[in-house]
């Protein structure tokens, strides 16, 4: 935990490292949080989808005035008429239920749907969480790197304002021009220009990194610059992480996702069978009217039998169905194709990369110790006024590019592991 001061108040600063934040963004990121949320909507899916094997119970209560009973019997309209009184008050109560005992397998291939949709729930909330990660891997590194430059034109730019004095005393005593100065002063500008912006950015990046792992957004962070992330186990062959990627997150979603297809195809054919129900229904009546005129007294009736249907125009409705169902299946498995050829494109390419930035570590390394070497020499000789301040300058430069592109190179190539582990479905689990 770190103290800084802002005006009279003193704030925490929270200093978090690259496990930390990750744990962090696992625990609470909001993409995470709604991934297991739908996770939890398709596995209530399957309990709707097994409700449909219960029976339907209904209890229905009825309660009716009626009118007395007129017929008219001779030929005059409305002349010859008859009055038999009724009982004006109805009374029903009965319950009834029906069990589906066959429906064309309907029930059972919608429940394997829905275990089938709640496959992919788990799966795309596992490359949810994993996606997250590399995000949060991804913006740690690039403010640790950033963090690391600024270092870097810090240190630059204490040597510019000692390089200035030098050579304002220089041309003070009639050794250096005046344009000699200005070009100083010019370098020295442009140094604190670019150590302002990336300031700028840093602060732009942490505040990303707090909405990532869900930090107050009125809570200062720091990152942890001096644990190691050096996250690199070697690099396995290619072969090897491409057995691993067909199995990735984006390959199972993909074939479940034909799973599914295949069975919505078994459903459609389940349109062409009988349906068969178990039904039963019992109530109390009053009064009677199965006879006529109506008895006054309260009777029973009861109820139970099996029941089966079949729908006819199924025959001629469901064709253009089951042709759109092999379509889709079709269309699935040469989605599922696609889906491969751009894993297998993605894995070679980032492979290919993280090879090149390996063999990198030799080349900025050297590059490195050449350049301080040179900055050494330069230096010497435009003390001794052998060397213009545009040598001096270019010297200048060159080492801080060649200090930068050394750290830069190292972050890469942790980026790039992660990156490539990411891609074959080999993401490290906490």
């Amino acid at each position: 935990m770190i103290l800084v001061f802002n005006g009279l108040q003193a704030q925490e600063v929270h200093t978090v490292s690259l496990q930390e934040a990750l744990k962090l963004a696992k625990e609470n990121n909001k993409k995470i949080l709604r991934s297991q949320l739908e996770v939890t909507l398709a596995e209530q899916n399957i309990k709707e989808r097994k409700e449909l094997r219960l029976p339907d119970v209904q209890l229905n209560g009825m309660y009716s005035r009626i009118t007395n009973i007129t017929e008219f019997k001779g030929s005059g309209f409305l002349k010859d008429k008859e009055v038999t009184p009724a009982i004006p008050e109805i009374y029903e109560v009965n319950s009834t239920f029906k069990m589906p005992i066959y429906a064309g397998n309907k029930i059972n291939n919608g429940i394997k749907i829905a275990n089938q949709e709640s496959e992919i729930a788990k799966i795309k909330s596992e490359k949810a969480e994993n996606d997250i990660v590399l995000e949060v891997v991804a913006n740690y590194l690039a403010i640790y790197k950033m963090m690391e430059l600024q270092k870097i034109f810090e240190e630059n730019i204490k040597e510019e304002k000692s390089r200035l004095k030098e050579v304002q005393s220089l041309q003070k005593h009639g050794t250096v021009t005046k344009n000699e100065v200005i070009r100083a002063e010019l370098q020295l500008s442009d140094r604190e220009l670019n150590a302002l912006t990336n300031s700028k950015n840093i602060k732009i990046a942490l505040h990303d990194l707090k909405t990532l792992i869900q930090i107050p957004e009125n809570e200062e962070i720091a990152i942890d610059t001096t644990s190691s992330l050096d996250e690199m186990n070697g690099l396995d062959p290619y072969d090897f992480y491409m057995t691993k990627a067909l199995q990735n997150e984006e390959m199972r979603i993909a074939s479940q996702e034909l799973n599914i297809s295949k069975t919505e195809l078994k459903l459609v054919k389940g349109n062409y069978l009988p349906s068969v129900h178990f039904f039963g229904n019992y109530g109390f009546y009053y009064p009677n009217y199965k006879f006529f005129p109506p008895n006054p007294y309260l009777y029973t009736l009861g109820q139970v039998g099996i029941e089966a249907t079949f729908d006819l125009s199924s025959l001629y409705k469901n064709k253009t169905k089951m042709e759109q169902a092999n379509t889709k299946i079709k269309w699935q498995e040469m989605q599922n194709e696609i889906v491969k050829e751009e894993i297998q494109d993605k894995l070679y390419k980032e492979h290919t990369q993280y090879q090149e930035i390996l063999e990198k570590f030799v080349v900025v390394d050297k590059a490195l110790d050449l350049a301080e070497e040179n900055y050494r020499i330069v230096k010497l000789k435009y003390l001794n006024q052998l060397v213009l301040i545009t040598e001096m300058v270019d010297a200048d430069n060159a080492l801080l590019q060649a200090k930068y592109n050394k750290i830069s190179t190292r972050l890469d190539a942790v980026l790039k592991h992660y990156e490539l582990l990411h891609t074959a479905g080999m993401m490290p689990q906490s």
